[in-house]
């Protein structure tokens, strides 16, 4: 995928996607993992448990919002290192916690990796790259996602045998591994100065309305699945290792998404979009109707799989296109848009299982979604300032 780069360039891709691989792959989703087990342990409640879940994605968004201005004054690589950072230190918190306060602090603290780590590549790529190669480099960097989901998958089959607590542990060796491969192969682009220079435009244009309408409908959908998959299929009375194969797959689906730059090439940035939603709620339809069925949650994984990575990597590709001369504002500006998202949903889906139930509400949040993305295509049909030739918003 990454062929005929410079080495440069090859080690931003490679670096980027160990980062945010354990960034998002582990750190962040670990929680929805580890949550029956951690109810189980703790005696905590549901609306409880939809808290913290609110919580991790709290802290995601205070990463986000802190990654211009620590950018702007020691450059876009500066932010990747708080991440890995945080990772580190909020597994082995969670790894280690004594009480439900201290893993919720912990979780929280890991959660914001993720908001760290992200946006700042989409400055690092259009800083090191060639134009021509930025969107295959950012969808490589994104799909270190589904590798961590794998590499998570398989921390939750030992922690099934042994503890969940060697979870979080082994998120903890890996976010420290990965945050040392970045130093090493990322390089370090300076600070931008804005000395002498005109003012740049606010990312906040009308040509955003439909990417920011885009990432409600992604991230509500995707935090629903992530939170609540492994409480499904135990709920469903299926084997405690079906949690851990469920999110194995979620990673081998989702490398498809390295195509996601031809996709957007080929059919437009907006009909990517319409059909990863489309498929994340196929994908919660099936979890919400099948969560007894092995096969039904499995194809459910794969299916999630497949429009959650290429709806992530079209996020930064469509930001990127149709805010071109900020490209890491305008990708941090979906982002917290979906991170506002993310942290009510858990939270309203906490309080209503207890009432309807938690198949109703994945079935409930499928339908939403889908019929969000059919009428995305309503949205202003702006054309991408500054889009690729050949290439569609």
């Amino acid at each position: 995928m990454l062929r005929c780069v410079d080495k440069r360039t090859m080690g931003v891709g490679v670096g980027g996607a160990a980062v945010v691989g354990v960034a998002f792959g582990m750190a962040r989703y670990a929680y929805g993992l580890t949550l029956p087990d951690v109810r189980a342990e703790f005696g905590l409640s549901e609306l409880l448990l939809g808290l913290i879940a609110s919580g991790t994605f709290a802290g995601y968004l205070l990463g986000l919002v802190s990654v211009p201005v620590l950018s702007a004054r020691r450059g876009p690589r500066a932010p990747t290192t708080v991440g890995g950072v945080c990772g580190i230190v909020g597994a082995a918190t969670v790894a280690l916690a004594p009480s439900p306060w201290i893993l919720a602090a912990g979780a929280v603290l890991a959660g914001s990796a993720a908001g760290w780590v992200w946006a700042p590549y989409s400055d690092i790529v259009t800083r090191v790259a060639p134009r021509r190669q930025q969107p295959t480099l950012l969808a490589a960097i994104t799909t270190g996602t589904s590798l961590g989901l794998v590499a998570l998958a398989g921390l939750g089959f030992l922690g099934a045998l042994v503890s969940w607590r060697l979870t979080w542990a082994g998120i903890a060796v890996a976010a420290a591994v990965a945050t040392v491969v970045n130093l090493r192969t990322v390089p370090r682009p300076a600070a931008r100065r804005s000395d002498g220079q005109p003012p740049r435009r606010s990312p906040w244009r009308r040509a955003m309305i439909p990417p920011l309408t885009y990432a409600v409908l992604y991230f509500a959908a995707i935090t629903v699945y992530f939170t609540y998959a492994s409480e499904a299929v135990r709920s469903g009375g299926l084997a405690a290792s079906a949690a851990p194969l469920l999110f194995a797959l979620i990673g081998v689906g989702g490398l498809v998404a390295v195509r996601t730059g031809r996709m957007t090439h080929a059919v437009g940035a907006r009909a990517v979009g319409v059909g990863s939603v489309c498929v994340v709620g196929s994908a919660l339809l099936l979890l919400g109707l099948g969560s007894t069925s092995l096969p039904l949650t499995l194809a459910s994984a794969v299916l999630f799989g497949m429009g959650f990575m290429v709806g992530s990597s079209l996020l930064a590709i469509w930001t990127a296109q149709v805010v071109p001369d900020r490209p890491g504002d305008g990708f941090t500006v979906a982002l917290v848009v979906g991170g506002i998202t993310s942290i009510a949903v858990p939270a309203a889906t906490g309080a209503l299982i207890p009432v309807v139930g938690l198949p109703a509400i994945l079935v409930l949040v499928a339908a939403s979604t889908v019929i969000g993305a059919i009428a995305l295509p309503v949205a202003p049909r702006l054309r991408a300032a500054g889009a690729p030739r050949g290439g569609r918003s």
